[in-house]
């Protein structure tokens, strides 16, 4: 079993900055690829970005890719989500996750095992 715990989010205006942090236990942080998943009211839970278990590569939503950087610290299993010039659209509960398959990147809900509570995120105009 592996426990997420995000924390981060909040109220910030449009063009501004946020950076969550997901703390991971149970299990060994780094054998597993690290998610960000998010969900908006009245939509679907979408991909956001993800990074690989030695951090080499990362992967990005159309959307936030330019604007989004994950990150990971495996001394203190923690995976991050730097969010910059945030949007309206943004808004959303923010989800971090891992997959069922440690070693592998997925970038669907169906690949993910884990999953936090999630973080609220609102960006305002």
């Amino acid at each position: 079993q592996v426990q997420l715990v995000e924390s981060g989010g909040g109220l910030v205006q449009a063009g501004g900055s946020l950076s969550l942090s997901c703390v991971a236990s149970g299990r060994t942080f780094g054998d597993y690829a690290m998610d960000w998943f998010r969900q908006a009211p009245r939509k679907k839970r979408e991909f956001v970005a993800a990074i690989t278990r030695s951090g080499g590569r990362t992967y990005y939503a159309d959307s936030v890719k330019g604007r989004f950087t994950i990150s990971r610290d495996d001394a203190n299993n923690t995976v991050h989500l730097q969010m910059n010039s945030l949007k309206p659209e943004d808004t959303a509960v923010y989800y971090c996750a891992a997959p069922k398959d440690a070693q592998f990147v997925f970038t669907t809900v169906g690949g993910m095992g884990y999953w936090g509570k999630g973080t609220l995120v609102t960006v305002s105009s």
